[in-house]
């Protein structure tokens, strides 16, 4: 399976929505091409939508961090949304949370955009304790 890209725009930001893996010879390709292609066209602002990712491996990561680094350097900026709890474990690992915004939801990350809007922010640290509690309590049903 390959990734597919499909492409949209709101209040200006593109969004594109990402379904299958992103790894080597998946879906790296598709998203390092459309990238420039994008900043090419005038779009520098992005946000990329992963809830249908199924998987990210470290080629998919390069392939983030280096339209990140593209966007940035065309004064612009990529915001992810959706990411699954292995999305940002793989994240938290590989220390690359700290150059990327993450947003719950897409409506907070198109507001990023927009210094006059209100926003918020993924919480990162509520995001894990949510998930430490669920399966302690998963483990204390099993164990009863």
């Amino acid at each position: 399976m390959s990734l597919h890209i499909e492409q949209r725009e709101t209040d200006g930001i593109v969004i594109l929505d990402l379904k299958g893996p992103l790894t080597l010879g998946h879906g790296d390709l598709e998203l390092r091409d459309r990238l420039p292609a994008l900043h090419q066209s005038g779009k520098v602002n992005i946000v990329l939508n992963l809830k249908d990712v199924s998987e990210i491996d470290s080629t998919g990561l390069g392939t983030l961090v280096f339209g990140l680094a593209r966007l940035r350097k065309a004064g612009g900026r990529l915001a992810l949304e959706n990411l699954n709890r292995s999305h940002l474990k793989l994240f938290l690992l590989t220390k690359l949370a700290i150059a990327f915004e993450f947003f719950d939801d897409e409506q907070d990350a198109v507001d990023s955009f927009f210094p006059d809007r209100a926003l918020k922010r993924f919480d990162i640290l509520n995001f894990v304790q949510q998930g430490d509690a669920s399966n302690r309590g998963a483990g204390s049903e099993a164990a009863c």
